[in-house]
C-alpha cells in the first residue's frame, strides 16, 4: 500500500501523549506529512501541525489514522470516529496488548483495522523520535491494515514484524519484563549499592556501564553467551554468600531471577551437576 498524497495529513495520529508525539516527530523528520489530533492544547514541538476537536475534515482526508492513546480509551475513540468518513483510511491503535478489535466499532466503515505497536521505550520527545529508527514495529489486523503498517515503519525506518492477535498479550508481557523491569532491577541494584556504602550520587550510575556492556554482549552473542557471573561459573558459594546478606524480599527476587539464569546457564553448556546445585539452592530461598 503506498501512502497517498493530497492536500491533507498523510497520517493522523489521534493522542499527544509519548507513542504520538515520538511517531509525529519521527515522520515530520521523514517528510511525511503528519496532524495530531488533540481534544485541548498540548506540548508539541512546533513543527508538528496539531488540530483541536473537531477532527472530522482533517481525518477524511488521512490514509492512515493513528490512535494513540491509553489501551482503555482505544473502543470510546473508535465509537466517536464513527461520526466521520473515513471509508479509504486504515485505522491503527498503537497498544501493545490490544488487537484489531479494540476497533471492532469501526468494523465496514474503513479500509483497514490493525495493531502498529512501536517496540521502543519513547521519554522525551527528540531521544524518542531517534530511538524508533531500527527498533522493531509489531504488527497486526487485516490484510490492508497490515501492508498500511508496514509502509508506516518503512517511513519511520523500523523493522515490520507481524504477530497472531492471539499471541499479543505474551508478547507484550515480555516487552514489560525488558524494559520495565530492568529499571526496576536497577533501582534494587541502587539501593543495595547505597547499602553498601557507595555515596549516593554514584550508588545510582556505578552500574551502567556493566548494563551497556551486557546489552553489548546479548546484541553480539544472544542470550547463552551473555550471561557472565557465579551462575554461569558454578560458583555456588557466591550465590549463598548473596543470599545470606539480602533481606527477605530481595532475596527471593534474587532467587527467581537465578533460576531463570540457571535455565540459560544450562543451554550454554553449565555442567548438570552444578545447575542442579544452584538451582537447589536458590529453590531453598524462596
Amino acid at each position: 500500500m503506498t501512502l497517498p498524497e493530497g492536500p491533507g495529513p498523510t497520517v493522523a495520529i489521534i493522542g499527544a501523549g509519548r507513542a504520538g508525539r515520538a511517531v509525529a516527530l519521527a515522520l515530520t523528520r521523514a517528510s511525511v506529512p503528519v496532524l495530531v489530533c488533540t481534544r485541548r492544547k498540548s506540548s508539541l514541538p512546533p513543527d508538528i501541525s496539531c488540530s483541536l476537536e473537531p477532527w472530522t475534515l482533517a481525518l477524511e482526508r488521512a490514509g492512515i489514522i493513528l490512535v494513540a492513546v491509553p489501551d482503555d480509551a482505544i473502543e470510546d475513540v473508535a465509537a466517536r470516529l464513527r461520526e466521520a468518513v473515513l471509508t479509504k483510511a486504515v485505522v491503527l491503535h498503537c497498544s501493545g496488548l490490544r488487537d484489531r478489535s479494540a476497533l471492532s466499532a469501526l468494523e465496514g466503515r474503513v479500509a483497514g483495522l490493525g495493531s502498529f505497536h512501536p517496540l521502543q521505550t519513547l521519554a522525551g520527545d527528540s531521544e524518542a523520535a531517534e530511538r524508533l529508527h531500527a527498533a522493531y514495529a509489531v504488527l497486526e489486523g487485516d490484510a490492508a491494515a497490515v501492508a498500511a503498517a508496514r509502509q508506516l515503519a518503512a517511513h519511520l525506518g523500523m523493522r515490520a514484524i507481524e504477530i497472531n492477535a492471539a499471541d499479543k498479550p505474551r508478547y507484550h508481557a515480555a516487552a514489560v519484563i525488558v524494559s520495565n523491569y530492568t529499571v526496576a532491577l536497577a533501582a534494587v541494584a541502587e539501593r543495595l549499592a547505597g547499602e553498601a556504602g557507595i555515596p549516593a550520587a554514584a550508588a545510582g550510575r556505578i552500574y551502567l556501564p556493566l548494563l551497556e556492556g551486557t546489552w553489548r554482549n546479548l546484541e553480539m552473542r544472544g542470550t547463552a553467551d551473555a550471561l557472565t557471573g557465579p551462575i554461569v561459573r558454578g560458583d555456588a558459594g557466591t550465590i549463598r554468600t548473596h543470599l545470606r546478606v539480602l533481606d527477605a524480599e530481595t532475596r527471593r527476587l534474587y532467587a527467581v531471577m537465578g533460576l531463570e539464569a540457571v535455565k540459560v546457564a544450562r543451554r550454554g553448556g553449565l555442567a548438570a551437576a552444578k545447575a542442579d546445585e544452584i538451582e537447589a539452592i536458590l529453590r531453598g530461598a524462596l
